[in-house]
Formats: structure tokens, sequence, C-alpha cells
């Protein structure tokens, strides 16, 4: 395993242990609101604050982008960037819903070179190289080979971020609901995206992302031979926040059909 993605998966868990650590006390934690529907806690402070102190302890040059803050401005000049979600799914994590992660990527000169996604309550841990495959616990994982839109199990998540996402989204549920054989919605957009590269979910779309929600699980995606795009069926997804994701088979029906029902 390269050097970078050691530390990676360190931070990670690092980050993972703080997490079950304050799990089973989640009544007591300190919460703080974002936005009208986004909520911080300090679990995810602390979380935060753990993946960034081994970062810049074995890599003071690199730069990071965390959804909970940066410790420093972002250095045009620097070979790497590292992408960070302490803690996705905190409203899950704050229920006790144990359906939440933690999403670390690591891009060179723009691109992703390495991901982790660890499931702190199930204590997977999901790995990428570019060129080198996905893993989940050292083993390596495909996408599905469900071939019918029908048979596939499918994950999505309701856009909160921009109210102006709402409507197209519920044009794309509505279309996709009575063709698919099931449809869910984890609450962790990271870990969706990592069940997608294990075969758990057969596909995915999902509006209003952020990098750190679709970095890490872009790469464990195309590592495990599936295809991921925006609405458009271009590469474009992190810059609109747009995925659709899924096999090779499932990917152009859901992408066809969503694409019908937004633009």
């Amino acid at each position: 395993m390269h050097a970078i993605l050691n530390i990676a998966v360190k931070a990670a868990r690092d980050a993972a242990n703080i997490i079950n650590r304050y799990a089973p006390d989640v009544d007591r934690i300190e919460i703080k609101d974002k936005s009208p529907t986004q909520r911080v806690s300090e679990v995810d402070l602390l979380a935060n604050e753990a993946i960034i102190s081994e970062i810049s302890r074995n890599f003071p040059n690199h730069n990071i982008i965390s959804e909970e803050g940066s410790p420093k401005k972002i250095d045009p000049d620097a070979e790497y960037t590292w992408i960070i979600d302490p803690l996705d799914g905190t409203n899950n994590f704050l229920h006790g819903n144990p359906y939440y992660c933690v999403s670390i990527a690591i891009q060179r000169e723009g691109e992703t070179q390495y991901a982790v996604v660890v499931d702190p309550s199930r204590q997977d841990v999901f790995t990428a190289t570019r060129g080198g495959g996905a893993q989940l616990n050292d083993s390596r994982i495909r996408v599905s080979n469900t071939k019918r839109l029908n048979d596939a199990l499918l994950s999505t998540g309701m856009p909160f971020r921009d109210p102006a996402e709402i409507k197209p989204w519920l044009r794309s549920y509505a279309s996709l609901l009575p063709r698919a054989n099931s449809i869910v919605r984890g609450g962790s957009s990271a870990l969706d995206l990592a069940y997608v590269a294990a075969g758990r979910y057969d596909g995915l779309w999902q509006f209003g992302l952020k990098s750190w929600d679709i970095s890490a699980g872009a790469l464990l995606i195309q590592e495990a031979g599936g295809l991921i795009s925006d609405v458009d069926g271009k590469q474009g997804f992190i810059e609109s926040g747009e995925v659709i994701c899924g096999n090779p088979s499932i990917h152009p029906k859901i992408q066809q059909l969503v694409s019908a029902h937004v633009k």
C-alpha cells in the first residue's frame, strides 16, 4: 500500500475511533446549526481535527479541503490536495442510526489518486488507488452484475441544500420508482457511493452534493469497474454536484431516465 494511502487509512481510522467513542451517548453531544437543514456536532469537529493532525504531521505541504474547515489557505502550487468529510451522515449519527462514514480523497494535480471510506459501525474500510483497483477490508471489490433495471436496488438522497433542486429530483424519483426493484435513501452519500462500488447497490443518483461527498466514492466506483457521471453523462459531477453511477448496465439506464425528467 502506498505511503499516502497508509496515512489516509490511519487518519480515517483515528476519526472512526472518535466517532465510536461518542456513539453510545449521542444525547449528550453538543450540536450547532450550520443552516436550517444542516447540523454540525462536536464529534464532527473532533474527527476533523484528528484527520488534519495526521495529514499535517506527515505532509505539511499538502492542501486540505474539509467540510468542517481547513487549517490554512489553499496553496495553488501544492502537488497534493486532501478532500475530507470527517463524518458524512451526521444526522444519522445523532439519531443513533449506524449509517455514516469517514471519507478521504487525495488528489494529485487535480486528479483523485487515492480514496478511503471507513464505516465506523461495521469497521469496513474501503480503499482505492487509481489504476490499482478497489478493496473492502483488503479484498478486491467489483460493482454488481445486475443487468435489468427492474432487478436493481438503487440508492438516492433528497436534495436539501438548494430548494430549486427538489422538483427536478421528485420528477426523477417518480420516473425511477416504478422501474427499479427498490430505491433506498441511506443518508450518507459517501457511504452510498462505496456501496455501489462493492455491489451492495446497483446504482445511484443524487443532486446537490459537494466535493467531499463525491471524490472518494467516485474513485472507488471507477476502480471497481463502475461508471459515474453527471446528469448529462459527462464527467462534470464534482463541479455540478449531480451524480449518477452504477454498474455498466445500470448506469446508462438511470442516466437516460434522469436526464429526460430533470432538464
